[in-house]
């Protein structure tokens, strides 16, 4: 048996990989910073990926099932992470696998009926959680999640709205680095903007509250249910861990005129968290001449040139941050 780690395939032996794929009921999945595959002679009989430090599309041919190479899969991938510098990893796959997974020494951290959420460290959201201790802030307490790609006045208003309707009010900003700012500039963005908000604590997501852009569905070839999968699972992350760990009683959502997914995974929220003793609170958004202020539209403005326009949308200190910081 020969291991092979490539960038990603092509050719003949994106062919071969892309059966395998299929033979597993998974789709072909590209985008990958690496991809590990076991050849026996010119047979591929097993493989997985990996994007940052999610590993993905693992598959092993049924005609090899039970011969450990699933476990060598896992190696492989283990080490190429290490080496890449990630030493925390993720995995997301059908609720079915779950102890085959737990037998290599993966953990779960959430299940929905279509998505299990699986990390190699036992325990390791409940670790992240406890570096954050909740505020003693009363008995309304209140909870935002943000991407924050810029900071806007429209961020800022539903903010504002929320902190005054609340004893005290978390405000996670997601952690991937997938947009134009990256997570750490957006955390500074949200931290000056809210700075005279004495009952606002901003937070990092982690690597556990993820966008609809990022969640991988390879392994949920019908696309709605995909969206579906993804909202249950981020709302049951949620409602397991961030919810006890900080006291939540209330979430508060903008309300979501331009992007169908994000509408749909705010109706959700409304049909879920009343159930599971949340109350849903959506604020109308903030326009400007009209229109909904937007971070894509402030990004739009940016691309072009049109950085006055801009200007307009965004609080002094997210304009002052990104000026400073020569990313405008």
């Amino acid at each position: 048996m020969e291991t092979e780690r490539i960038p990603r395939p092509y050719g003949q032996k994106l062919r071969q990989w892309t059966q395998l794929m299929h033979a597993a009921g998974l789709d072909a999945d590209t985008d990958m910073d690496s991809v590990v595959m076991l050849w026996e002679g010119q047979q591929l009989v097993a493989a997985g990926s990996r994007k940052g430090n999610l590993l993905k599309c693992i598959a092993v041919d049924p005609a090899h099932q039970g011969e450990g190479l699933l476990a060598a899969v896992l190696t492989a991938l283990r080490q190429d992470a290490f080496l890449s510098g990630y030493n925390h990893l993720f995995l997301y796959t059908k609720p079915e696998n779950q102890q085959l997974f737990s037998s290599l020494f993966f953990y779960p951290v959430v299940r929905t009926d279509r998505v299990l959420l699986m990390e190699d460290k036992q325990g390791g959201i409940q670790n992240f959680l406890r570096e954050y201790p909740p505020q003693k802030g009363g008995d309304q307490i209140g909870a935002i999640v943000m991407n924050c790609d810029p900071f806007t006045l429209g961020h800022q208003h539903l903010i504002r709205t929320a902190a005054a309707q609340c004893d005290w009010l978390y405000v996670f900003v997601l952690s991937e680095d997938k947009g134009r700012f990256s997570a750490e500039d957006r955390m500074a963005m949200v931290r000056a903007g809210t700075a005279e908000l004495q009952n606002v604590m901003v937070l990092p997501t982690g690597p556990y509250l993820i966008s609809s852009a990022t969640f991988p569905t390879y392994f949920l070839r019908d696309r709605d249910l995909a969206v579906q999968a993804h909202c249950q699972l981020d709302i049951e992350v949620f409602l397991k861990h961030f919810m006890p760990c900080f006291g939540i009683t209330d979430r508060y959502v903008g309300t979501e005129p331009l992007s169908a997914l994000t509408r749909q995974y705010n109706e959700a929220l409304a049909s879920q968290l009343p159930k599971r003793g949340i109350a849903f609170h959506e604020i109308p958004r903030l326009e400007r001449r009209d229109a909904p202020i937007s971070a894509s539209a402030v990004r739009k403005l940016l691309d072009e040139g049109r950085t006055e326009e801009a200007r307009a949308l965004l609080p002094a200190s997210t304009f002052d941050y990104l000026k400073d910081r020569h990313l405008i």
